[in-house]
């Protein structure tokens, strides 16, 4: 579900002093990315009026996206790269003004890596709804207030008609290739169906075909652990000083996803029973040292993301199913005739392995046949940002094929 930071996806065991350094302090208000902001490595497009299919509009919409490589002279060695839940558009390149972590797939986009810059121009932009730049809940609407829980209902298929407009005002017709993990991957599916002529090859990470009954309850959790913390305010908390705004239901919401986003064998085995100090936690006040790391990057991920942008993505998420609307999953998917590589982790317990082979399975064009490509990996849903040189290989064996 979850492009993280290189920091949150490391398999270390302990919280550093230095670590819990980084989030003493109020947290801001909205951790997203705001006007006034230090721009950092952003560009931005605007893509004017747009309508979602539930017939909202949205009177002007802003992309922010970052773009690695050159655009050739035919715009057609453009990649599209579509982050997940609480990613953006920083792909590459270090923390700093505008930017609160390391870009999230570095080891993977640069020259002569897997998605090789000297061939290649990756675009990746921040999808609409997102609280990095592009317009979501956290911009100003018409009137100059922040939309709050006025920003319309998206779906999947609305921020990928958004992103093709987005593509429109960059001048690029047809992707070289489009890719995409977790939440990621649905826009990916949904933009070779939607768009067919537009795109040459195609990678689908860790996503799956419609999103369950198991993830939509999941995912209700974590919605409620954000409405229910009474400084939410309804969505309306953007006039309240730092420090009062809904962290804790945030910082919870983080912690139930992340206990899914690694797999139950590697937290057992990286943390077993230990704790954080040397004082027992069988009531002597201490901690174990899973808790310690849940607490971590729950305060840590108030400081980048925006409560309400939460919302309204992973209610988008829910949204998501390749079959509505087109006579099910197998008519929607039957005709992907182009090159399409579908990656699945056996231990994946957030969007099982199921999933991707039901995929493969419909998609004429899957590299593999009928099974997706195993990711054997440890880490569960995370692997595919962890273990860079399995996950390079195989973009690398898509871009050739």
């Amino acid at each position: 579900m979850d492009w993280q930071t290189p920091e949150d996806s490391a398999p270390t065991d302990f919280i550093t002093d230095a670590q819990l350094r980084a989030i003493i302090g109020r947290p801001p208000i909205s951790g997203g990315w705001r006007d006034g902001d230090p721009v950092g490595e952003r560009r931005f497009a605007s893509i004017g009026r747009f309508t979602t299919e539930a017939g909202a509009e949205i009177p002007h919409v802003r992309f922010a996206y970052e773009a690695f490589g050159e655009l050739n002279e035919r715009r057609d060695n453009a990649i599209l790269v579509f982050h997940a839940l609480t990613g953006d558009s920083h792909l590459v390149g270090r923390a700093g003004p505008g930017h609160s972590t390391d870009g999230w797939w570095s080891e993977l986009v640069g020259p002569g890596k897997a998605l090789d810059t000297d061939r290649y121009c990756v675009i990746a932009p921040n999808v609409l709804g997102g609280c990095q730049g592009t317009t979501g809940p956290a911009s100003l609407d018409p009137d100059g207030h922040e939309w709050g829980a006025r920003f319309p209902y998206l779906t999947i298929r609305d921020q990928v008609a958004a992103t093709a407009a987005f593509a429109d005002e960059l001048g690029i017709d047809r992707f070289a290739a489009v890719i995409g993990g977790s939440m990621g991957g649905m826009h990916t599916l949904e933009w070779a169906i939607m768009h067919p002529e537009r795109v040459d090859r195609l990678a689908v990470i860790a996503a799956p075909p419609v999103t369950t009954a198991d993830q939509i309850g999941l995912n209700l959790v974590q919605l409620e652990a954000i409405r229910s913390d009474p400084a939410w305010r309804g969505g309306n908390y953007y006039d309240a000083p730092d420090g009062v705004g809904p962290h804790h239901g945030l910082a919870t919401a983080r912690r139930l996803a992340l206990l899914n986003y690694r797999s139950n064998t590697e937290l057992d085995e990286r943390f077993g029973r230990a704790w954080q100090s040397a004082v027992s936690p069988l009531g002597g006040g201490g901690r174990f040292a899973v808790e310690s790391y849940l607490d971590f990057h729950g305060n840590k991920f108030t400081r980048r993301f925006d409560a309400n942008s939460y919302l309204t993505l992973v209610q988008a998420m829910n949204s998501h199913d390749v079959g509505r609307g087109r006579g099910g999953v197998a008519e929607a998917l039957g005709g992907l005739t182009l090159p399409t590589l579908v990656i699945g982790i056996p231990s994946d317990r957030l969007f099982t392995l199921d999933g991707q082979d039901v995929i493969a399975a419909h998609v004429p064009g899957s590299l593999d046949g009928d099974l997706a490509t195993r990711l054997d990996s440890p880490f569960g849903h995370d692997a595919f940002l962890i273990e860079h040189a399995r996950v390079g290989a195989e973009l690398a064996r898509l871009l050739t094929a």
